[in-house]
This record gives structure tokens, C-alpha cells and sequence, in this order.
């Protein structure tokens, strides 16, 4: 039984080195509900295997490999498909938006407003008046933009991520009540003819837009 145990877990801890290498780097903050589950299931896979005397090796390496496949598959699919990144990922809900109480998203992120007020106080912040906008990550994490902040204080002001990735990010441009004509439009006048090449783009009031492209 010890040598079963000793095969499962050597080859466990390859294949999860594997799963790692295949996923990515990723600091903890990054991490978001969807990839927890991922993580914790995985965990627990691995730890009912190596002691059950009746699953083999194969069917632990199996276990691991079917699971990392799924959660690629899914990874694959939210890159591709912009409708599906917010039902399985995620995505960021305006708390405070432009100094005001979002009342609707906090009540659909289920957020009290002393809970608020705490993840303020852990960032500096003692009042919801000193802030202009308060995100909330996917991960659980607050970003947030002062009022009255110089770009050299807070890095910058609030930007919309319009292409990610070489897609244009329609659902983001609807929030901002602008349309695909639009931001092809800005391209163009930025000198910007061929919208394929172009990787990464935000825009701002302020500032306009920031495009990087494949090249």
C-alpha cells in the first residue's frame, strides 16, 4: 500500500507541475472564483486517489488530465466568445460610479455598505466621499480612483478596455454608449487603417486612446 501511495503521489505532483505549465502564471489576486473551484476540486481529486486502494495511477493521472482539459477548454472558449468571459469569469461591477453608491450593484453583489467601508479602510480610504470610482474584481478585490487626484498620485484616470486581445469589446463600448463604427472610426483617425494588427486598446475622456499593436 505504501508503494501504491508513494507511485500515486510522485505521479500527482508531475502531472499537476504539467496542469501549472499548461494554466500559466498567475498571482493570487489575479485568481478568480472560476479558477479557485478549479484549484480546490483538483486538490481534492488528487487527495481521495492516493488513498483510496482501488483507484489506480491511470485513473488519478486520468482524473487530473480530464479535468485541465475542460478547464482549458473553457479558458479557450471565454477568450474567444466575449458573451460567455461575464457568465463564467466574471466581470468588474461599478460600486461607486462617479462619486455616487451604485445602490444596484451592491445589493446584486450582495455588499452591505459597512462591508464597503471596510474594504475602503484596507486601501487608505475612510469615506466613500474621497472616491470617484470603486470597482469590484472579479476575485473579490476592490480598485479604486480617488476625486480630485493627479494622474502623477493615482497613475492615471479610469480607462475602457476597447480591444483585448485583437477583439473589439462591444459590450464594453455599449456601457460607454459608443458602437463598433465608433472606435474603428477613432482608429482610423490615429492613423490605425488595419484593425487587425492592433492587440491592445483603451480609451479614456481624459486622455483618448492608448493602442498597442502585434507588432
Amino acid at each position: 500500500m505504501i508503494t501504491a501511495i508513494t507511485i500515486k503521489i510522485i505521479a500527482g505532483f508531475i502531472a499537476l507541475m504539467v496542469v501549472i505549465r499548461f494554466i500559466g502564471k498567475k498571482e493570487l489576486a489575479e485568481v478568480t472564483p472560476f479558477d479557485f473551484v478549479f484549484i480546490v476540486i483538483l486538490g481534492g481529486t488528487l487527495e481521495e486517489g492516493v488513498y483510496d486502494e482501488k483507484v489506480r495511477v491511470w485513473d488519478v493521472l486520468y482524473t487530473i488530465g480530464l479535468w485541465t482539459a475542460l478547464y482549458l477548454l473553457t479558458d479557450f472558449l471565454v477568450r474567444n466568445f466575449e458573451r460567455l468571459r461575464p457568465i463564467i469569469k466574471g466581470e468588474p461591477s461599478f460600486l461607486v460610479n462617479n462619486g455616487l453608491l451604485d445602490i444596484k450593484e451592491l445589493k446584486k453583489n450582495k455588499i452591505e455598505s459597512e462591508q464597503l467601508r471596510s474594504l475602503l479602510r484596507m486601501q487608505g480610504v475612510f469615506s466613500i466621499s474621497e472616491v470617484k470610482y470603486v470597482l469590484l474584481e472579479p476575485g473579490g478585490q476592490i480598485s479604486i480612483l480617488k476625486k480630485n487626484s493627479s494622474d502623477e498620485d493615482t497613475g492615471g484616470v479610469l480607462t475602457h478596455l476597447l480591444i483585448d486581445e485583437g477583439q473589439i469589446e462591444e459590450r464594453i463600448l455599449a456601457q460607454i454608449g459608443k458602437d463598433k463604427q465608433w472606435i474603428i472610426h477613432q482608429l482610423k483617425e490615429e492613423g490605425y487603417e488595419d484593425i487587425n494588427k492592433i492587440y491592445y486598446a483603451e480609451w479614456s475622456e481624459e486622455n483618448g486612446l492608448y493602442v498597442q499593436t502585434y507588432d
